[in-house]
């Protein structure tokens, strides 16, 4: 069309820098044989900037893709962390064999020797005696959340059980035994290293006893019951102290006829017995079955009965032969060990609230939880919704739960948040 008096040329559109053109990715420097030192003569590793950006945000890991050329270290190492210009930024765990390359340990360019760790040993000991006053079974370190990333320690009384998952952890074993020693000064300190996490950074699975005697299962207070925990062939460290204080709220849920599925030893049945009129625990595992029973006999509580049974095959039988509970708690084990069975897992948490929502009587109460931390605390609430809406029953949210206080979590690391417990009311 012909332009008229008074007409505005249109200006042409302004140029974008990198328009057009195809994104290229920073390109990291060579793999080094011999690695670059620092001032201190430390080992000195140098991000890309989306590491760089990773470790500012906050978040305690940085991943083997996000380094500047590999930096030619042995596992184990503490290294000083710099950005593309040198610049330090922290100083990390260095290992070689695992995705997760660097593990924070301080934005400081502090030593990181006996002091250092005994200071973090004991602060994260101070935490657990100011959140939890007068108790004595608890988990001391947290890893990454306590600012000792790949360690693991719970204390039960006089015993300590401890877990090294990193190689950094793993060459100072007797460093933090020693530590413990003086902090604690145990009767015992077990080594529960047996887990296929240690895979993944290059060691072997172990365990055994690493200081002092374990004279066999141990005892401790929960709430209102006494329970046992085998330090040396238990589930995790000996016992699941990230449920403790939902196993006691449970007892204030109770009443009437109550159903325990995944009992294990009991942790959540003990409690339901000392309020319940009758409660059922359902527990494939023989031996744990064993254990409970006779944790039961041993508080006394003749109102617990105890099903050696696949849970799934327990409660699809009873919602057929039209059973009824006025309190359900589903306790199941990890049912995702990856993101590709996150599907797979979901669909088996549906099947067993669904049924235990249709199990339960007007007014009765659920506590379902998951440990699983690949499905988020959202993805598990829209879970429960579904099944809630499958089994055609309307249902309250009481509690959003999580671990207990000696399971700190830290904000910028969503696996440390790995333990979702909900409450419901089933009208």
């Amino acid at each position: 069309m012909p332009m008229k008096p008074g007409d505005k040329r249109p200006r042409p559109p302004r140029s974008h820098p990198g328009r057009g053109k195809p994104h290229r990715p920073e390109k990291p420097a060579p793999d080094r044989e011999v690695p670059d030192r620092g001032p201190d003569g430390l080992p000195q590793v140098s991000l890309l900037r989306r590491g760089v950006e990773r470790w500012q945000a906050g978040h305690p890991w940085i991943y083997r893709a996000d380094l500047n050329g590999a930096p030619g270290l042995n596992q184990g190492e503490v290294v000083r962390v710099t950005d593309g210009r040198g610049w330090f930024l922290g100083k990390a765990f260095y290992s070689p064999h695992s995705k997760i390359a660097l593990r924070w340990l301080s934005y400081e360019d502090v030593a990181v020797d006996e002091d250092f760790f005994r200071q973090r040993l004991a602060a994260a000991n101070a935490l657990r005696r100011h959140a939890l006053p007068g108790e004595s079974t608890y988990r001391v370190v947290h890893g990454e959340a306590d600012q000792l990333p790949g360690l693991v320690v719970d204390r039960y009384g006089d015993y300590l059980s401890v877990q090294f998952l990193v190689p950094a952890m793993e060459a100072r074993k007797a460093l933090i035994a020693d530590l413990l020693t003086e902090l604690f000064k145990p009767r015992g300190i077990v080594n529960r290293s047996d887990v296929g996490v240690r895979n993944l950074e290059g060691l072997v699975p172990e365990k055994g006893l690493l200081r002092g005697e374990l004279p066999g299962p141990i005892s401790f207070d929960e709430g209102l019951v006494r329970m046992r925990a085998d330090l040396l062939e238990g589930q995790k460290t000996g016992a699941f102290l990230d449920q403790r204080e939902n196993h006691v709220l449970a007892a204030q849920y109770a009443s009437g006829e109550a159903l325990d599925c995944f009992a294990y030893v009991g942790g959540f049945a003990l409690q339901l017995a000392t309020r319940a009129q009758r409660v059922t625990a359902v527990e494939i595992s023989e031996a744990a079955a064993a254990q409970l029973r006779d944790n039961a006999a041993a508080n006394r509580l003749s109102n617990l009965e105890v099903v050696t049974a696949n849970a799934f095959d327990f409660l699809r039988d009873a919602v057929d032969e039209g059973k009824r509970f006025d309190t359900i708690v589903l306790d199941p084990p990890s049912f995702a060990k990856n993101k590709d069975a996150v599907a797979a897992a979901l669909r088996g948490y549906k099947e067993i609230n669904l049924r235990a929502m249709q199990l339960l009587r007007p007014g009765g109460f659920l506590i379902s939880a998951s440990c699983t931390y690949h499905v988020d605390e959202q993805a598990f609430e829209d879970m429960l919704a579904s099944a809630a809406a499958d089994a055609r029953r309307r249902v309250q949210i009481i509690e959003r739960r999580g671990a207990g206080k000696d399971h700190p979590v830290i904000l910028n690391l969503r696996e440390t948040r790995y333990l979702k417990c909900f409450v419901l009311r089933v009208l």
